[in-house]
Parts: structure tokens; sequence; C-alpha cells
């Protein structure tokens, strides 16, 4: 056989020779069919929908507030709210996962600098001292909700960093619980149990799907829990609600009574509802309607098919996220969508839970849709970072952005 047939031949065979999977940025486009333009149609119509109820139902939950208005001054605060929140989302689409990397511990030291000052010198509601107050001007905000995305964003980078492996090591695991550690027991001091479940159940997903060391997680989610569940049993508060979810009725005029009146507003909806404006449980019956359990005012106006509405659109939002994630170029991007997803859902998921009964009371609010300003903009910030993943590698026609060796692929 000639040299040339015979190069020819190993040639051919190269060709048909099955080619290893790459997972690289470049390779991912025609996964992506759900992106058209660069922009991902699951988040833009769920997170649409559920900024649109919110704005009905923060107007009928706040109108019975202020009769004497033509709008209430807390739907006007919601709607100040919508809007920083969208200017946040347009500018969070345009940022590449390369400014995140770089922005990454400078946001997680401020984050924590805003927690240390609500400590010292933070407003105090209702018992908890979780509002920092803006010198020389009537604003106040919530800096646990940008901690939130400070951390995810910290502890993804950490754990992304595998040096060539396909999971992380132990140095990488103890670093990302070293991050998380500071603003959870921050959020406790405050005292903020619920997002410190929540910030610490999300970093611990993080970590699983990174691949962490089960000798290192299984102790320090055992520790975590006994430290929650210490929390609890000092709190005399705490274990009012606790005991008021196992047995509402025992104490129905106090620990009982704002879960038994959600109750009543769920029987009061029925299968369509009273009709957006017509629910009575916000007169003054139902506690913290417009924030905590606003859920129950769209069961009571628009029914089970306005509340498996709202839960359908978060169930297409955590696919939505899924798919990003499964998408990214690299781990970075992997870990952060999937932490991005769960910052959206999972508080959605254990507010309906509170309001239907499954879960004890937690003050957590529903995304998207209870009032709060600060809430609303880092919400739709948080949706804006989870479309800039996918705009800024995907449909634009660009060359995705290089990423450092030992981090081309998520394996």
């Amino acid at each position: 056989m000639s040299p040339a047939k015979s190069g020819s031949n190993r040639r051919g065979q190269q060709r048909r020779r099955p080619r290893r999977k790459d997972w690289s940025a470049r390779n991912f486009t025609a996964s992506n069919a759900g992106v058209a333009n660069g922009l991902d149609g699951g988040v833009l119509l769920s997170t649409t929908l559920l900024v649109s109820l919110g704005v009905v139902m923060s107007y009928s939950a706040t109108a019975p507030l202020a009769l004497e208005t033509p709008l209430p001054p807390l739907f006007v605060d919601h709607l100040g709210g919508l809007g920083l929140g969208l200017i946040g989302a347009g500018v969070c689409t345009t940022l590449s996962l390369r400014f995140w990397r770089a922005a990454v511990f400078p946001l997680w030291a401020l984050g924590i600098g805003l927690l240390i000052a609500t400590a010292f010198a933070g407003v105090e509601v209702n018992g908890a001292q979780r509002w920092l107050a803006i010198p020389g001007t009537a604003f106040q905000f919530q800096p646990v909700e940008g901690v939130k995305i400070a951390t995810v964003l910290a502890v993804a980078l950490v754990a992304s960093k595998t040096d060539g492996a396909r999971e992380i090591g132990s140095r990488q695991t103890l670093a990302s619980i070293g991050l998380a550690l500071p603003p959870v027991l921050l959020l406790a001091a405050q005292p903020d149990l619920g997002n410190a479940v929540l910030l610490s159940g999300i970093v611990a997903l993080i970590l699983f799907v990174a691949g962490a060391p089960w000798r290192l997680l299984l102790p320090t989610g055992a520790i975590a829990i006994a430290g929650a569940s210490a929390f609890i049993a000092s709190k005399p508060y705490a274990l009012r609600r606790v005991s008021g979810f196992i047995d509402p009725w025992k104490d129905a005029s106090d620990s009982g009574f704002q879960l038994i009146q959600s109750f009543v507003a769920f029987g009061n909806g029925g299968l369509y509802g009273a009709g957006v404006g017509n629910g009575l449980q916000k007169l003054h019956y139902l506690p913290e309607v417009h924030t905590d359990f606003v859920l129950a005012l769209v069961a009571e106006e628009l029914g089970l098919v306005g509340v498996l509405l709202v839960l359908g659109a978060f169930a297409a939002l955590l696919v939505a996220g899924t798919r990003i994630a499964r998408s990214a170029p690299n781990r970075f991007g992997l870990l952060l969508a999937l932490g991005l997803t769960c910052l959206l859902t999972l508080p959605a998921l254990v507010n309906a839970g509170v309001v239907m009964g499954v879960l004890p009371t937690k003050g957590l609010t529903l995304p998207f849709i209870s009032y709060g300003r600060t809430s609303l903009v880092i919400c739709l910030a948080t949706a804006g970072m989870l479309v800039g993943i996918t705009r800024n590698n995907w449909g634009l026609g660009s060359k995705p952005a290089s990423t450092p060796a030992g981090d081309r692929t998520w394996r």
C-alpha cells in the first residue's frame, strides 16, 4: 500500500472516530433551542407574568390601607421598586460572566459590610433589625437581598475551581463554607432565621452539584440543623410559630390566628375566586397580607386557578433556569445559574408552604408578587443575571469569552 493511500485511510478513520464530547461554550448552540436573539423566553415570560400579577395584587392588598387616596402610598412604592428593578434587570442582562467573576469578592465584602452596619445602625421593625436607612433620605432597604446574590456569586466562583478534576476538593469546600458562614451568622443575629436557612440550603445545593466531599457536607449540615434547632428553642416567638403551625386552632387568637385566616381566604376563593378587589380577608383580618401572605389573597380573589397560575410560573422559571445552567459555558456559569434560580424559586416554594400550612412561618416574601421594593429590585436583577448568562454566550453571533485553563468544562 502506498504511503499516500495509507495516509488517506488514516484520515478517514480519524473522521469516523467518535469525538469526545466537549462541554465548552461553542458546542452548546444547538442545545439552546429555548433562546431567541440571546434572550431566554422561559425566564422572560414567567417573570413578566409574576410581575404583572404582583402589580395587581399589590394594589388590591394596599388599597384598603389608604382609602382616602386614589393611589395607595405602598402601591406607589411598589411601582417605584418595579421601575428600579427593570433598570437593574436591563443592566444585568448586558453583563458577562467575566464581569461577575471580577466583581465577586468586592460585592461579597460590600454585603458583609452592610450587614455589619445593619447590626449597629439598622432600623428595627417588628422586633427585627433588618433595615438600613440611607442617611439624609427616607429610603430604607434590606441588605440581605443583595447579600444572598453576593454569597452565591462567591461560592459559585470558589466551587468552580477544580484544578482539572471532576469534583471540588476539601480546600474549595471549606473555603466556600467559610464564605457562607459570616452572612449566615449575621442574618441569624438580626434575627432573620428564614433567610439564614434559605442561604445555607442554596450554598449546600451548589456544593452538592459541584461534587463536594460527603465527609464535609454531612457534618456541616448536621451542625447547621443543630444550630437552627437551638435558635428556635431559645426564642419564644419562634416556638410560638412552631406551635401555631402544629396546631393553629389550639391558640386561634394568637399564634394560630394568621394561618387560620389564610385557610379562610383559600376557602372563600374556591375554584375561580371572588374577583380582583373583592377579597374580604385583606380588610384587617389577615395580617401582612400584602407581604408574606399575598398568596392567600391570590387564592381568595383568583381562586385555585390563580394559585396554580402562580405556582406554574415559578415551575417554568425553575425549568428555564435549569436549562440555562446546563447550557452554561463553564463551571462558574453552571453553579451561578443554579444558585440564581434557587434564589428565585426556593423562597416561592417556602412561602407557598407557609401560607398553606405545610411549613412553619418563616417570614419569606413571595418573589415578584409580595410588596417590598428591595425584594422586587433584587429579584428582577437576579432574573436579568440569568438572562445575561445566556445573552452573552448564545445567539448574539459573538465569540464566547475565553476562560482560564481548567475551567472550560463543567464535566
